[in-house]
């Protein structure tokens, strides 16, 4: 589903237009996103739990010459599915 599908469904589903839609959507990105990069965590009852997970430094291999090579420690975002979501994908 692209950025403009969820828009449309989000406009007939809530019963709004696509602009006020796409506003709001733009809205929860952006909130998301700022918590998640002042190290907070988000919890949506019954859809899920994004987090930020730190990964600490590890050696690789590059493929194609097979050198060792460090990964530096970084971080990355988390999501697990709450109990209401999984059970819908079931």
């Amino acid at each position: 589903m692209t950025k403009a599908e969820l828009v449309a469904k989000i406009a007939s589903e809530g019963g709004i237009i696509k602009s006020q839609a796409e506003k709001a959507l733009n809205g929860l990105v952006a909130a998301v996103s700022a918590a998640l990069s002042g190290g907070d965590k988000i919890t949506l009852v019954g859809f899920g739990t994004f987090s930020v997970a730190a990964r600490s430094e590890r050696e690789g291999r590059n493929p194609r010459t097979g050198e060792k090579i460090k990964i530096p420690a970084s971080k990355a975002v988390k999501f697990k599915a709450g109990k209401t979501l999984s059970e819908k994908i079931k």
